[in-house]
């Protein structure tokens, strides 16, 4: 499918990876409605710091993603729809699961149904690696069994069915996109690398964190944004699901060394009781083939491997290094 004259509604355009993909829509000059979560403080999220032609271009949707009337009618007049409107932080799906449900399984219901009924050329709907839980073999392909390890995941599996049951049953064009453990400018802190550099970039040499040994594959923002153009545009995709992922394993500690290794600081780790997660609900290990998305769509990691990841892990600790950007992170506080 060509983008150039379609009109593209970006779900969760707010956040972390919402508010890359964006970006670049907007850079290949895409028409491009941006759906945020509404509040009474008029906050685009993450928007708000896109520079002012991304800003001036873009038509901004205020709603909740929860809400059928509201999705209908942000959805209306769109040819694609990429989904990622999600709760995501693990630590409080273990506080309100019922959130989950309603955000990520409903509110993915919502999507599929109005494109459904407005007729949408292609919606792709935003999974997780976190589905699989822990490994049973490596790399894990898109056959590997679905374990939901957490109240998040386990919305995340029902999510993934609800989308792919709309193309099976009623042949609504969904493609489902299945990242690894996405970092970057602007991740929120509930994730370990932002974690790690927070704490190190307020003078900490002590660094609290969870579990140490588990191991995940991390891919750089600019490459999960361009899975996401790669399937939209991929014809192909559809009803097919989709790993992008670095390939490339490394543990949390090793990970948190390298930043420190990037950074120029002395580090010391220290396990925090209230960041571990519950034994059986700990995902051992992460490591994707993307073999599946390189051979539908030549979509390839920019930042993949060893090197790549510290290339990664160098424009992100750049980017926490200005002010402005580092006061907006309580490295002091455990979030969520």
């Amino acid at each position: 499918m060509e983008l150039s004259g379609k009109k593209i509604l970006v779900t969760g355009a707010d956040g972390f990876i919402g508010s890359h993909l964006v970006e670049a829509l907007v850079g290949r000059g895409y028409d491009v409605r941006a759906f945020v979560c509404y509040n009474s403080f008029n906050s685009w999220g993450w928007l708000d710091a896109s520079r002012k032609e991304v800003r001036d271009a873009i038509e901004v949707f205020a709603g909740d993603i929860r809400d059928p009337h509201g999705v209908r009618t942000a959805m209306a007049g769109c040819d694609v729809v990429l989904h990622l409107a999600a709760l995501i932080a693990i630590p409080y799906s273990y506080h309100s699961p019922d959130t989950y449900v309603d955000t990520n399984i409903k509110g993915t219901l919502n999507v599929v149904q109005a494109a459904r009924e407005l007729g949408v050329a292609k919606v792709v709907h935003t999974s997780t690696s976190e589905v699989y839980g822990t490994a049973t073999y490596v790399p894990i392909d898109e056959s590997h069994p679905l374990q939901g390890q957490s109240p998040y995941s386990a919305s995340k599996i029902g999510a993934d069915q609800i989308a792919l049951s709309f193309q099976r049953s009623f042949g609504t064009p969904v493609a489902v996109l299945r990242p690894f453990n996405t970092y970057g400018p602007r991740q929120s802190a509930r994730a370990v690398i932002p974690t790690v550099i927070s704490q190190l970039a307020n003078g900490q040499r002590r660094v609290q964190l969870g579990t140490l040994h588990p191991t995940r594959d991390f891919s750089y923002v600019a490459d999960t944004v361009q899975a996401f153009v790669s399937v939209a545009e991929c014809d192909a995709s559809i009803g097919e699901v989709l790993n992008s992922g670095s390939g490339f394993e490394i543990s949390i500690e090793d990970t948190a060394r390298l930043i420190a290794e990037v950074m120029g600081r002395e580090i010391e780790l220290v396990c925090d009781p209230q960041r571990v997660r519950p034994e059986k609900s700990e995902v051992e290990r992460l490591f994707a083939s993307a073999e599946r998305l390189r051979q539908l769509t030549g979509w390839a990691p920019a930042y993949g491997g060893r090197e790549g990841f510290r290339r990664g892990l160098e424009n992100t600790v750049a980017w926490f290094a200005s002010g402005d950007n580092l006061s907006a992170y309580k490295a002091h506080v455990y979030n969520i």
